[in-house]
């Protein structure tokens, strides 16, 4: 029996705008354990290091803190579709790069990547783009189906944008800085026992000697987590309202099948939750003490939320179907091609990159991984 009409009211002008997804999470330690969120480098006035953000009046140390971000969260989302059981929805392409394989659900700027664009695929998905600019998503679906499904901009070549369907985002509240020290001792003191000369005040050596490992090194006051006094979450959305700006041309039939198609992969992606392990001392998991603060809502245009039943087993059993109606694309591996990458880099042939500067916020950044 075919289930391939049980999502379609999200489809639908009339439907919800966008499935949210609120999730409290805690530190395997403890609700108020130490977790490590991701550090940033300096620029344009920020000093570097981890993002918190102190909110406007508030007196009391009230802030924010970004613990992994929507790029950050798409990276550990997206390789789904390169395992089972979900590789069969999308086709599986690879470039052979020197002795390493990569494939495109791993590229940080996916369809859009240069890895991808300086191989056999470069005609094939500069059509794609094409066809985007002109209303038309199907061929590009046929071979990087999941950038629809996380965004992407052909910067560099045709300026095609589509924008991201899931986002996930997790954030601590009220947190308090933690630093730590450590000092690194020598198994043999190898000056002392005149294995090595003294460095002296050669600075030189001494920066040698304490790469190699040959004399203590102390390293103080460096980032040593934070504390979440306020506890930490995990915001999520599905744009529904952005999935139904997808067409096929305009055949209403072959638009229905490709948002099918899509909506399948982003239920899929939406309904696994992608917290666990991020880093080195931030491993987290649900908090069963804010379990009843936990939603799965559909929003409506009208701002009501409906609760959502849709479980991760209901939307991969709906993205098989979808999927095998649409049809999923051939997979291929194909070498990457040096020639492409010189002429790339001069702007040759028909790329677009001639002149071209990249700007802060384009395909390196929100659109990327």
């Amino acid at each position: 029996m075919s289930h391939l009409n049980k999502f379609d009211h999200f489809l639908s002008d009339a439907g919800p705008a966008a499935l949210v997804i609120r999730e409290a999470l805690m530190p395997v330690e403890g609700a108020d354990g130490v977790l490590f969120p991701a550090t940033y480098a300096s620029g344009d006035g920020f000093p570097g290091g981890y993002n918190i953000d102190k909110l406007d009046g508030a007196d009391s140390g009230a802030n924010v803190c970004l613990v992994d971000s929507v790029g950050s969260q798409a990276n550990r989302i997206e390789p789904m579709f390169a395992e089972e059981p979900y590789k069969s929805l999308v086709p599986q392409i690879v470039v052979k790069a020197g002795e390493k394989e990569v494939n495109i659900l791993e590229a940080g700027h996916r369809a859009g990547d240069a890895i991808v664009r300086c191989s056999d695929l470069e005609e094939t998905l500069r059509n794609a783009f094409k066809s985007v600019l002109k209303g038309d998503a199907e061929p590009l679906a046929k071979i990087a189906p999941t950038s629809l499904v996380f965004g992407v901009w052909d910067s560099r070549d045709t300026q095609a944008k589509l924008p991201r369907l899931v986002s996930s985002t997790i954030r601590a509240f009220n947190v308090r800085k933690l630093t730590r020290s450590a000092q690194f001792v020598p198994a043999v003191e190898y000056v002392a026992e005149q294995l090595l000369e003294e460095p002296g005040d050669n600075t030189t050596t001494k920066k040698a000697y304490a790469e190699r490992g040959f004399i203590h090194v102390p390293a103080t006051g460096s980032h040593g987590g934070v504390i979440a006094t306020g506890g930490i979450r995990r915001d999520a959305a599905l744009s529904l309202a952005a999935l139904r700006l997808l067409f096929a041309g305009k055949d209403t039939a072959k638009t229905l099948t490709l948002r099918r198609y899509i909506l399948g992969l982003a239920l899929v992606a939406f309904t696994r939750n992608p917290s666990g392990y991020l880093r080195q001392g931030c491993l987290l998991v649900l908090d069963p003490d804010q379990a009843g603060k936990n939603q799965f809502v559909e929003v409506h245009p009208d701002g009501k939320r409906v609760p959502s039943k849709i479980t991760a087993d209901s939307a991969l059993e709906y993205a098989k179907e979808a999927a095998a109606v649409f049809g999923v694309g051939e997979a291929r591996t194909v070498p990457f091609d040096k020639a492409r990458a010189l002429k790339d880099i001069k702007g040759e042939g028909d790329s677009k990159t001639k002149g071209k500067k990249g700007k802060k916020g384009d395909a390196s950044g929100d659109q990327s991984k």
